[in-house]
Protein backbone atom coordinates (compact mmCIF):
# COMPACT_ATOMS: atom_id res chain seq x y z
CA UNK A 1 0.00 0.00 0.00
CA UNK A 2 1.61 3.17 -0.68
CA UNK A 3 0.28 6.74 -0.10
CA UNK A 4 0.30 9.92 -1.39
CA UNK A 5 -0.31 13.61 -0.17
CA UNK A 6 -2.07 15.92 -2.58
CA UNK A 7 -4.61 18.45 -3.62
CA UNK A 8 -7.98 18.47 -5.14
CA UNK A 9 -6.97 18.94 -8.41
CA UNK A 10 -5.18 15.37 -8.57
CA UNK A 11 -6.75 13.51 -11.45
CA UNK A 12 -7.00 10.10 -9.06
CA UNK A 13 -9.05 12.13 -6.84
CA UNK A 14 -11.12 13.05 -8.85
CA UNK A 15 -11.81 10.25 -10.36
CA UNK A 16 -12.62 8.64 -6.51
CA UNK A 17 -14.83 11.44 -5.79
CA UNK A 18 -17.11 10.92 -9.51
CA UNK A 19 -17.40 7.10 -7.94
CA UNK A 20 -18.11 8.58 -4.05
CA UNK A 21 -20.83 10.52 -6.05
CA UNK A 22 -22.23 8.04 -7.71
CA UNK A 23 -22.43 5.81 -4.62
CA UNK A 24 -23.64 8.56 -2.68
CA UNK A 25 -26.95 9.16 -5.42
CA UNK A 26 -27.95 5.38 -4.35
CA UNK A 27 -27.16 5.53 -0.47
CA UNK A 28 -28.87 8.98 -0.04
CA UNK A 29 -31.72 7.86 -1.77
CA UNK A 30 -34.21 10.93 -2.03
CA UNK A 31 -32.05 13.34 0.43
CA UNK A 32 -28.92 13.61 -2.01
CA UNK A 33 -29.87 16.75 -3.41
CA UNK A 34 -29.96 18.37 0.23
CA UNK A 35 -26.75 16.75 0.99
CA UNK A 36 -24.90 16.46 -2.39
CA UNK A 37 -24.43 20.69 -1.18
CA UNK A 38 -22.14 19.97 1.20
CA UNK A 39 -19.87 17.41 -0.68
CA UNK A 40 -18.38 19.87 -3.23
CA UNK A 41 -14.34 20.14 -3.86
CA UNK A 42 -13.86 23.86 -2.86
CA UNK A 43 -11.98 24.75 0.18
CA UNK A 44 -10.68 21.21 0.05
CA UNK A 45 -6.27 21.73 -0.47
CA UNK A 46 -5.03 18.22 1.25
CA UNK A 47 -6.17 14.88 0.07
CA UNK A 48 -4.37 11.59 0.87
CA UNK A 49 -4.76 9.26 -2.02
CA UNK A 50 -4.26 5.14 -1.26
CA UNK A 51 -2.59 2.93 -4.38
CA UNK A 52 -2.54 -0.93 -4.32
CA UNK A 53 0.96 -2.18 -5.41
CA UNK A 54 2.09 1.61 -6.25
CA UNK A 55 -0.43 1.92 -9.08
CA UNK A 56 -4.26 0.31 -8.21
CA UNK A 57 -5.82 3.28 -6.93
CA UNK A 58 -7.56 1.89 -3.43
CA UNK A 59 -9.23 5.02 -2.21
CA UNK A 60 -8.96 8.90 -0.36
CA UNK A 61 -10.02 10.67 2.13
CA UNK A 62 -9.20 14.77 2.49
CA UNK A 63 -9.42 17.72 4.91
CA UNK A 64 -11.76 20.72 4.06
CA UNK A 65 -10.43 24.29 5.89
CA UNK A 66 -13.01 25.87 7.60
CA UNK A 67 -10.71 28.31 9.13
CA UNK A 68 -7.57 28.07 10.54
CA UNK A 69 -8.63 26.29 13.68
CA UNK A 70 -11.07 23.98 12.66
CA UNK A 71 -11.18 21.50 9.60
CA UNK A 72 -12.97 18.82 8.40
CA UNK A 73 -12.65 15.15 7.12
CA UNK A 74 -14.17 14.95 3.73
CA UNK A 75 -14.73 12.18 0.76
CA UNK A 76 -13.33 9.38 2.48
CA UNK A 77 -14.04 6.73 0.12
CA UNK A 78 -12.79 2.79 -0.06
CA UNK A 79 -12.85 1.08 -3.50
CA UNK A 80 -15.40 -1.27 -3.37
CA UNK A 81 -12.35 -4.34 -3.60
CA UNK A 82 -10.62 -2.78 -0.89
CA UNK A 83 -13.02 -2.52 1.76
CA UNK A 84 -12.59 -3.82 5.29
CA UNK A 85 -8.66 -3.93 4.43
CA UNK A 86 -7.43 -1.48 6.13
CA UNK A 87 -7.64 1.48 3.23
CA UNK A 88 -9.62 3.87 5.06
CA UNK A 89 -7.61 3.53 8.49
CA UNK A 90 -4.45 4.08 6.68
CA UNK A 91 -5.92 7.22 4.84
CA UNK A 92 -7.00 8.43 8.29
CA UNK A 93 -4.01 8.14 10.25
CA UNK A 94 -2.36 9.70 7.39
CA UNK A 95 -5.09 12.81 7.38
CA UNK A 96 -4.02 12.53 11.30
CA UNK A 97 -0.33 12.51 11.10
CA UNK A 98 -0.85 15.97 8.66
CA UNK A 99 -2.71 16.91 11.38
CA UNK A 100 -0.26 17.09 14.13
CA UNK A 101 2.01 19.69 12.55
CA UNK A 102 -0.73 22.13 12.63
CA UNK A 103 -1.75 24.72 15.23
CA UNK A 104 -4.02 24.27 17.63
CA UNK A 105 -7.11 22.88 15.53
CA UNK A 106 -10.50 21.50 15.97
CA UNK A 107 -11.32 18.49 13.66
CA UNK A 108 -15.35 17.26 13.43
Amino acid sequence: MRLVRTDSHNIDFKKLVEELDAYLVITDGEEHEFYDQFNKLNHIKHVVLCYYRDSILAGCGAIKEYDSQTVEVKRMYTVTGFRNTGVASSILKEVEHGLKNCPTIDVF
